[in-house]
């Protein structure tokens, strides 16, 4: 059975998660983000002898927790992956239950060492998978100028994309920009003091860009949530929390299209079965109360949607 250490961390909306997923002691279950456990642990706790549970997650040290909590439970199978690689581990119309908690965790925030945040110095790396890819020290490096500002544009949302991609230029040709604090003074250097959103750090929309683009995270999104619906059985949940409006907007489009079917038939009598929904919404989108943000102020952006399979 699962080990009783304690989380690393405060698992976002909890308790909204596990109602939403109906869990089935059981069924199989897919955490597709496992970070430190604290959704996966929920979720253990309610599966019986037959249930089964999933455990993906790109990040190594993720992973090496994963098999330290759950070592010798039959019922955990533990994969060192994207979640869009779900289906190599679970088969099509298998799944009672998928949950992706997107977005880098607690931990990765924390350590300085993964280059995720400005608030300590450390490596500029941002990679969630840390065995494999280019790092933001190496983007930032190579990559044109306009490239720079079409990132930081597209994933960040900052209208100041092309002056901070000017400065950055500009800065690498003295020294390279290897740390996260060098960043980050170079970027709030070329945001405009007058424009700033207060209590927040102008480099916060860069370092999204960054982390996004080097971690590939929308196109992994698209795919993972492909990846999901094949894996459920009819009756099946998905619930996906998400951190910020690129991720959620992909949610919500993804969930309702498939909850309304092919347009070409709204409203049309005999629909053929290739074309009817494949999703219900399962309520509306959920946020964190009052109380949970005040316990954990990272929930704050949290947005949490649910849906039901109801045809292969």
């Amino acid at each position: 059975m699962a080990a009783s250490a304690q989380p690393a961390h405060l698992p976002v909306l909890l308790e909204e998660v596990i109602a939403g997923l109906a869990v089935e002691p059981g069924g199989l279950y897919v955490d597709g983000t496992y970070g430190r456990g604290g959704h996966a642990r929920a979720l253990l706790a309610r599966l019986g002898v037959e249930g089964r549970l999933v455990l993906v997650d790109r990040d190594p040290q993720a992973i090496e927790n994963a098999r330290e909590q759950f070592v010798g439970d039959s019922r955990v199978r533990i994969e060192h992956a994207a979640f869009d690689r779900l289906g190599e581990f679970v088969g099509d119309g298998t799944a009672a239950g998928v949950l992706f908690d997107l977005g880098v965790s607690s931990p990765q925030l924390d350590d300085p060492a993964r280059g995720f945040s400005f608030m300590r110095d450390g490596p500029l790396d941002m990679r969630m998978d840390t065995t494999c890819g280019q790092s933001a020290a190496e983007f930032v490096a190579s990559a044109s100028e306009s490239e720079m500002a079409r990132v930081i544009a597209e994933y960040g949302e900052e209208r100041f994309a092309r002056r901070i991609a000017g400065s950055i230029g500009a800065a690498r040709l003295a020294a390279p920009i290897a740390t996260t604090s060098r960043l980050a003074d170079i970027v709030s250097s070329a945001v405009p003091a007058r424009t700033r959103e207060p209590g927040k750090h102008p480099a916060t929309r860069t370092f999204q860009a960054l982390r996004i683009h080097v971690n590939r995270e929308l196109e992994l999104l698209d795919r993972g949530l492909d990846a999901a619906l094949r894996a459920l059985q009819v009756g099946g949940r998905m619930a996906v929390i998400s951190f910020h409006s690129l991720e959620d907007r992909r949610v919500k489009r993804f969930m309702r299209k498939h909850a309304e079917g092919d347009p070409v038939w709204r409203g049309m009598p005999n629909i053929p079965l290739e074309s009817q929904p494949r999703l219900a919404l399962v309520g509306k989108a959920q946020y964190a109360g009052d109380a949970e943000v005040a316990g954990n102020p990272r929930s704050r952006s949290a947005v949490l949607r649910i849906a039901t399979k109801v045809r292969t």
